[in-house]
């Protein structure tokens, strides 16, 4: 009998740690189920990379002035053309702002060495000087692409009628090819652009504003107010920043003039009390 029982415990004790032993492998297998499930919603929920922001970008650029194709700023507009094309965009800049201007031309494989420029004018064609970077870059021969970069001067809010200052509204970029050598005129080239600002605020600030923006389109804009079949005239007039046209009279600078003029009065504060201490008299006594 106590062999039997010992027997009987022994098989139970087998089974005990036998069950025991599955519980594990029951729970790691039903994880790896549980993940292998999850793993293709999990796919199917990470974002993929969409171009939903450069699907508006324009692929083509202008031959001129009057056909050179709007850009957004913050958005990259891509081309493709011949070496000796002239290529045309335009972007808008507000005031204060202080445009940057990146162009990016890949070459064929085989080139005898090309030099581009880009060149920035305002609304008026008003070619406007770089304050920094490569305007002008040569491309070794063989070399697979040259990149350009022009930095606008701050964007006035106003201006004199005799200078040549930034002032709000459509600028445009031309980018060419020059002194190109008969072996290389033809060969197709691609483009890219890219217009970023800056804000520098206050510290640009002046006291006057434009009555409109340089923007083209504006002059015909206002007479065919009052004619409806004139209005297809005014199309060039469309391209404006995001967020409007801003050349108020508001700017950080009235907060810096707020905050010198509370430290100024309590200087004055200051210096009276140091003046008017407590170890001096209040009033001089008769006879003194």
């Amino acid at each position: 009998m106590r062999i039997e029982q010992a027997l009987s415990n022994k098989a139970q004790a087998g089974r005990v740690r036998t069950g025991r032993a599955r519980i594990p492998r029951a729970l790691g297998t039903a994880l790896l189920a549980l993940g292998l499930a999850a793993a293709p919603a999990a796919a199917d929920s990470t974002p993929s990379a969409s171009p939903s922001e450069d699907s508006s970008a324009p692929t083509t650029a202008g031959t001129s002035f009057r056909t050179a194709t709007e850009v957004d700023q913050g958005g990259t507009a891509t081309a493709s053309g011949s070496a000796g094309d002239y290529l045309y965009w335009s972007f808008p800049a507000d005031a204060k702002q202080r445009p940057t201007v990146k162009a990016k031309v890949k070459l064929p494989a085989e080139h005898a060495g090309q030099t581009w420029q880009v060149d920035v004018y305002d609304g008026l064609r008003r070619r406007q000087a770089c304050q920094y970077g490569a305007q002008t870059r040569t491309a070794a021969p063989g070399a697979t692409s040259v990149e350009l970069v022009c930095v606008l001067r701050t964007v006035r809010a106003w201006s004199e009628p005799w200078a040549d200052d930034p002032l709000p509204g459509t600028y445009y970029v031309r980018l060419t090819v020059v002194g190109l050598k008969t072996a290389d005129l033809g060969l197709p080239v691609d483009a890219e652009l890219r217009v970023e600002s800056k804000d520098i605020g206050g510290a640009a600030a002046v006291d006057g504003s434009l009555a409109e923006p340089l923007v083209p389109g504006i002059a015909v804009t206002s007479a065919a107010k009052d004619d409806e079949d004139s209005s297809a005239s005014a199309v060039l007039s469309s391209i404006e920043p995001d967020d409007g046209w801003s050349s108020g009279w508001w700017s950080d600078r009235w907060v810096w003039t707020a905050i010198g003029g509370v430290l100024a009065a309590l200087a004055g504060i200051g210096g009276y009390v140091l003046t008017r201490g407590p170890g001096r008299p209040r009033q001089v006594p008769p006879g003194a």
